[in-house]
């Protein structure tokens, strides 16, 4: 196998696998927030602000592994 084709196997694995988790955990995160609001709709500001900065984080997460992925395809 070649160097620049182990690269980009690489770089679809890293990218592949790397948004694989913030994508369930947003998921996750919208799932929780809208029983929340459900159950306490007084409570919505307060759920959807919180619920807006932890998908700012797990989707920090993903944006960190497409850049590892490409660091391994243009550097490595």
């Amino acid at each position: 196998m070649e160097v620049e084709s182990a690269q980009l196997i690489a770089m679809a694995i890293a990218a592949g696998l790397g948004v694989l988790g913030p994508g369930i955990g947003i998921g996750l995160i919208g799932g929780k927030a809208m029983e929340a609001i459900g159950r306490n709709p007084e409570a919505s500001g307060k759920v959807v602000s919180n619920m807006i900065l932890a998908i700012v984080f797990a989707e920090a997460l993903g944006i960190l592994a497409l850049v590892v992925s490409f660091i391994i395809r243009f550097v490595g």
